[in-house]
């Protein structure tokens, strides 16, 4: 039977079988819940927004532009035509008074030849456009529009008979009030909302981080206290069946302890007696070499147990705290220097890390052992320390493991490596349930590379 691909290869197949499109997309899109979840409020408030605006400002705007523009045009032309008969000074004069009083248009006349240049509003609006095309329908002579010079009114120049006629139009004439308060009330309307809304994602992204670290901290094997269910009513349930499955797994792994101890006792006490009768039973020196078998064989038995008992144990009740690697590093390789002067141990300073230091210890010595058993020189360093990751490395000089076979070796009984075949098992248990990985490499040395990557 053909053995299925790890979950992280086929998600890459998944995502390379995607059209471009799609891909980018997957790229723009925001990776965590809570950018998705503003992303989904976000985007119909963007649209209704759109919708409004672009009803209120094709419509209701330009019709009311158009309206205003058309008076404004009206009057200019109707004052240009009474400037170009008026029969004198005096009349003019009257005429300025009229479109002051009346229309809040103030005249001036020059006896320019050329019309200043036109100068168009900094914003873009329908009224701009709305004027230019009443003055153009209705006005028979040149003109232009000046709307940068006054911030009060809009500068109308027109060409007539004597010279160049130039109308303030005060721009409260042409713009209404009412465009303002809609916009300022449609912004801010949908503006509150989406407040409330990234507001009220947050809570229900929070809890489910929470739980996530939980999970996580859980997963390490570190001491987690039960979470407080809070949010949505899917997520104070799921956070329930954690803290439910949290609590099984804690007392089974508790009652799974307490029995293999008593299972390691009840096959201690018969083999103690096994081991105390060889010692007083009399042998003569022909025998002496079966006796020294059978108490080699107890001896065997005895590790055999202690070590599958380690092993279904894992880290027991130790709890995780800060420890200096480093420092533990260093005890592990003096103490193996006892029996193995050529331990070489290569420090790069205090490194602090969550570990459950006795259990932790009790991985690094079976992969030191393991490489003592095989080599002539061991070296045991820590190849990597950051923000995030510290490496650990036990390299040796031995024959090394194939690579086809450096999976296999870590499977209970599985003698790679010489012993009992459970080192390399225990070893990795350990690391997972401090969150890391244990790999067998290569090493510079020519034999076997133990690498342990443990989170920071």
């Amino acid at each position: 039977m053909a053995t299925p691909l790890p979950a992280r290869y086929v998600l890459r197949m998944r995502v390379a079988l995607l059209p471009p499109q799609s891909r980018v997309v997957k790229r723009v899109l925001p990776r965590s819940l809570l950018g998705r979840s503003l992303l989904i409020i976000l985007a119909p408030l963007v649209l209704v927004l759109a919708i409004a605006l672009q009803i209120y400002y094709g419509s209701h705007l330009v019709l009311i532009s158009r309206r205003f523009a058309t008076s404004i045009a009206g009057e200019v032309t109707l004052f240009t035509d009474l400037w170009e008969r008026a029969p004198s000074s005096m009349a003019r004069a009257h005429l300025r008074d009229l479109a002051w009083q009346q229309f809040e248009l103030r005249i001036t006349a020059s006896a320019a030849s050329t019309l200043p240049p036109p100068r168009a509003p900094s914003f873009v609006g329908p009224v701009a456009a709305a004027l230019n095309d009443a003055l153009a329908s209705q006005l028979h002579d040149p003109y232009s529009l000046d709307w940068r010079s006054d911030p009060q009114s809009v500068l109308i120049s027109v060409r007539v008979a004597n010279g160049v006629l130039r109308f303030a139009a005060p721009r409260k004439r042409l713009y209404t009030g009412t465009i303002f308060i809609f916009v300022v009330w449609l912004v801010g309307s949908s503006a509150l909302l989406f407040t409330i809304a990234a507001l009220f994602m947050r809570i229900q992204v929070r809890a489910i981080r929470r739980l996530a670290v939980a999970a996580e901290a859980f997963g390490k094997g570190r001491d987690a206290a039960p979470i407080r269910p809070e949010g949505a009513a899917e997520v104070r349930a799921a956070a329930v069946a954690f803290n439910r499955m949290q609590a099984r797994i804690t007392r089974f792994i508790a009652q799974r302890t307490e029995m293999l101890a008593g299972v390691s006792h009840d096959l201690r006490t018969p083999l103690t007696r096994l081991r105390l009768g060889l010692a007083v039973l009399p042998v003569n020196d022909a025998a002496r070499a079966d006796v020294t078998e059978m108490e080699a064989d107890i001896a065997e038995m005895e590790r055999m147990i202690a070590g599958y008992l380690a092993f279904a144990r894992g880290e027991g009740s130790e709890t995780a705290r800060p420890v200096d690697l480093d420092a533990l590093l260093a005890d592990i390789a003096e103490r193996t220097r006892r029996g193995f002067p050529a331990i070489t141990y290569r420090s790069k300073g205090p490194a602090i890390v969550p570990l459950r230091p006795d259990a932790m210890t009790r991985a690094i010595r079976n992969l030191v052992d393991n490489a003592t058993r095989q080599a002539r020189h061991v070296t045991l360093a820590i190849l990597k320390r950051d923000a995030t990751t510290v490496e650990v490395a036990v390299d040796d000089d031995g024959p090394g493991i194939a690579a086809d076979r450096r999976e296999r070796v870590f499977r209970p009984f599985e003698s790679g490596t010489g012993g009992t075949g459970l080192g390399l098992a225990i070893a990795r248990d350990i690391v997972h349930a401090h969150g890391g990985e244990l790999v067998l490499e290569t090493s510079p040395l020519g034999g076997l590379r133990a690498r342990i990557a443990l989170p920071a």
